[in-house]
């Protein structure tokens, strides 16, 4: 478990410069910091560094020269620093987008909170981390269009369309690569590695069809059940995906507090004695939470005659990786356009059908 997250710069007159620690009481000595920034210097590279400088475990990113900020996470001795490393890359894209006016500095307790539970989060959490970013989105947007594309191509069309600044691309594609979205090959005469499409990522919202089911079993009273089917019914008949729904969407599935509660009202209608003990959880502001997700139009309250009140999913979200058969129209109509070399189309059809077998034996 993380214990302290410090960011720091190299300044070639003043040497290392202390920007942001969190929490406050964290000290590092000149000679740690000077050792981070030299073990970065010999290894030459944008990226993760992992070192044990006596009692600490460092797992530190350096985002490259242009920049030449250092993100350092501080870990007990028993944490392995690769588990951070993708979560040290989101984090240092989320610093340099909000440089200007130091704006990235009331951000570090949550980029913090958010690097403590990285090795933790499951499929649909670590889903959710990829397709929020930006950057990723972009790619994958782009690959649905058509499907393969070589990586030297793919970069520079990035650092033209994100006008700020992307640093090195190759920690967002290693992480795409990582969760199985794309695919990197090399085809003989092509001089770039190529990259396929073989994963797209399906998101939207969905009824929450275990509680529709039978809401007295999971909590509601009798005699507000038609009530609670009324209003889910209601939410579907004005339901219009949009990207900023989407981006709600990840955001409540990324935030651990507000992702704990969804978790739980997900297998039930609860009352709010219920809720309060999401606090043995880590769930500390209760309020907040609920307004997230009632803003999202996620939760509906219902009132007994008593005045009891009764919180409820009235939408779920669904979010997975899928096997993006569409791209085989794509391919069609990238050998009926001459778009893309025969030998890519048919390296690409190798890749599919090798993929499409290895889900297929699983099942």
């Amino acid at each position: 478990m993380p214990v302290g997250l410090v960011i720091m710069r190299w300044d070639e007159r003043a040497g290392t410069e202390l920007l942001a620690r969190y929490p406050e009481e964290i000290v590092l000595s000149d000679k740690v910091l000077m050792q981070v920034t030299s073990t970065h210097e010999y290894s030459g590279e944008v990226g993760m560094i992992s070192l044990s400088v006596g009692s600490l475990n460092i797992a530190s990113y350096y985002t490259g020269p242009e920049q030449g900020y250092y993100i350092l996470l501080l870990l007990n001795l028993e944490d392995d620093a690769d588990e951070f490393e993708g979560g040290l890359a989101e984090a240092s894209r989320r610093i340099l987008h909000n440089l200007e006016n130091d704006s990235y500095l009331p951000l570090i307790p949550s980029i913090f909170q958010r690097l403590s539970v990285y090795p933790s989060l499951n499929a649909e959490q670590r889903l959710a981390n990829l397709y929020q970013d930006d950057i990723k989105r972009m790619i994958i947007n782009r690959l649905r269009d058509e499907g393969v594309i070589s990586k030297s191509e793919l970069v520079i069309w990035l650092r033209d369309q994100y006008k700020t600044g992307i640093g090195d691309a190759e920690p967002v594609l290693l992480d795409l690569i990582k969760q199985e979205i794309i695919k990197e090959s090399s085809v003989k005469s092509v001089s770039s590695e190529l990259l396929f499409l073989i994963h797209d990522i399906l998101l939207m919202r969905i009824p929450p069809s275990n509680l529709i089911k039978d809401p007295s079993s999971k909590g509601l009273p009798f005699h507000l059940i038609e009530n609670y089917k009324s209003e889910c019914a209601k939410f579907f008949q004005s339901y219009q995906p949009t990207e900023q729904d989407d981006l709600n969407i990840l955001n409540i599935i990324i935030d651990p507090e507000v992702y704990t509660t969804l978790q739980l009202l997900r297998s039930a209608i609860v009352t709010r004695n219920d809720l309060e003990k999401l606090r043995k959880k880590g769930v500390d502001n209760l309020d907040k939470v609920l307004k997230t997700l009632w803003d999202a139009k996620m939760i509906q309250v219902f009132r007994d005659n008593q005045n009891n009140e009764y919180y409820a999913l009235i939408s779920d979200v669904y979010l997975d990786s899928v096997f993006p058969k569409y791209v085989l129209n794509t391919i069609k109509t990238n050998y009926e356009n001459k778009s893309k070399a025969d030998l890519v189309l048919v390296e690409y059809i190798n890749v599919l059908e090798n993929i499409y077998s290895e889900k297929k034996a699983k099942i």
